[in-house]
């Protein structure tokens, strides 16, 4: 085997992904699936997760799959529980499960507020808490958020998602610097609006979606193997000297 597909795979390793049972989460599984990697998906969809753990096994991989309910503390440790009780040793942790709640600022209730950082935010932090000690324990591992672009550049009628996201990309930062001396990588994914079902839904209309894509050099949204694709790098060896980054993958944007 070419020594690159080595640096680029994931045989031999276990990736632990939330927001697995739609849209960017599952395409990650997927794609970490077929470079090698045995999985554990969460996800709130049982139904999806079910059909997602077929395809992977079919095709010759390594998965199991529950439900949770990241929206508070105990739910989120209860996950990561869970995790460990499928794989006792976790390498890869991808945080993808996210909402967006958005709007104007006169109508965002508490109750918005609370559930965007309880899920974008808060899950991240206490799943990395619970899993980490086995990476420390095993001196390697890889911690992927799935932050936004929106967390480095304001979006209007995004107050909650945008604070979310951007507390997401300090966290990382701030976990990066802890967790760094123990051969542990974290880093952030920033991706521009992606074609995921809850993306065409709140993206397809023209007068939404135009004035953004003006603004984009490449003049296009993104595809969720797209996002998928830089989880990998990020996941394998190959990126064992990135770390911290809060990566861009936007089609220009935020450079202009």
């Amino acid at each position: 085997m070419a020594d690159w597909i080595n640096r680029f795979g994931l045989t031999g390793k276990t990736a632990f992904v939330t927001g697995a049972s739609s849209g960017i989460g599952m395409c990650i599984c997927e794609v970490f699936a077929d470079a090698g990697a045995a999985i554990v998906a969460t996800g709130r969809s049982i139904e999806a997760l079910t059909a997602l753990q077929t395809r992977i096994v079919e095709q010759g991989g390594d998965c199991a799959v529950f439900t949770a309910d990241l929206t508070t503390a105990e739910g989120a440790r209860s996950a990561a529980d869970q995790a460990l009780k499928a794989a006792p040793q976790i390498d890869i942790l991808v945080n993808s499960a996210g909402v967006a709640l958005t709007g104007p600022l006169p109508d965002i209730t508490a109750s918005d507020w609370d559930t965007t950082m309880a899920v974008n935010l808060n899950a991240p932090f206490w799943i990395a808490q619970a899993l980490a000690p086995g990476m420390i324990d095993r001196g390697h591992g890889k911690i992927i958020n799935i932050s936004s672009q929106t967390g480095v550049v304001a979006l209007q009628d995004h107050a909650a998602y945008t604070a979310s996201k951007g507390g997401l990309n300090a966290m990382t930062k701030a976990l990066m610097v802890e967790l760094a001396p123990h051969n542990i990588q974290v880093n952030a994914i920033c991706p521009t609006v992606v074609m995921t079902q809850m993306g065409r839904e709140l993206w397809s209309a023209p007068e939404r979606q135009d004035p953004f894509l003006a603004r984009t050099p490449l003049g296009r949204f993104g595809e969720p193997v797209e996002i998928a694709d830089l989880a990998l790098y990020l996941a394998s060896p190959a990126s064992n000297l990135v770390n911290g980054a809060i990566m861009m993958i936007e089609g220009g944007y935020s450079s202009i």
